[in-house]
């Protein structure tokens, strides 16, 4: 027997004592499956918080911080599969600041930022990032901040060092033999269909 019936038993023998027994018939005949969050994680807290700023002289690298009281966080109507749920809650997430006015992104990276992101800025000089990868606001708020992490530091990257002349002599030898090897299996085909026509 389930875990259910179980305890509707057990209140059906104690109903005798009717000052607990719709108190007990709540409590123990109310579902809650094994796999809610409270289970999972007991200990956690789904509230959303900024944590402290790193210390000071971290340099001029991004160091990954952002405060969530300097973006303007909206939250909407998801679209794609996901049955009555898309309809009923608002999960997708749209995350958006002024890139000129962010002081938490090292200056050199906002400057790059400015001139990469040029055509992406809205009149006011706001950039946009949305997600709606699952069916949660937090998740969904988590991979845009990630999005927005990884679209600094990919601006903080090194230029790419040109490439060596052995390096470049070893490509071009590369492509010269996929071409020969191209050729060759071409000729292969074409004498295997004329031996088959004679």
């Amino acid at each position: 027997m389930n875990k259910i019936t179980c305890a509707f038993i057990s209140v059906l023998h104690h109903s005798h004592k009717s000052y607990g027994s719709a108190a007990l018939l709540g409590r123990q005949l109310s579902y809650k499956s094994d796999l809610s969050l409270d289970k999972i994680y007991p200990n956690a807290r789904l509230q959303l918080y900024t944590p402290p700023p790193p210390p000071p002289g971290s340099g001029d690298k991004f160091n990954g911080y952002i405060p969530m009281d300097k973006l303007e966080i909206s939250y909407s109507r998801s679209s794609g599969p996901g049955g009555q749920h898309v309809n009923t809650s608002n999960t997708k997430v749209d995350v958006r600041f002024k890139l000129s006015e962010a002081q938490w992104i090292p200056e050199k990276t906002r400057e790059k930022l400015l001139k990469s992101l040029a055509n992406k800025l809205n009149k006011e000089g706001y950039y946009f990032i949305k997600s709606d990868l699952t069916r949660s606001q937090q998740m969904n708020l988590a991979d845009a901040l990630e999005k927005l992490r990884s679209l600094i530091r990919a601006q903080e990257l090194d230029e790419p060092v040109a490439p060596s002349e052995e390096t470049l002599e070893k490509l071009r030898r590369r492509q010269e033999k996929a071409v020969r090897q191209r050729l060759q299996l071409k000729r292969s085909r074409s004498q295997t269909k004329q031996d088959r026509q004679t």
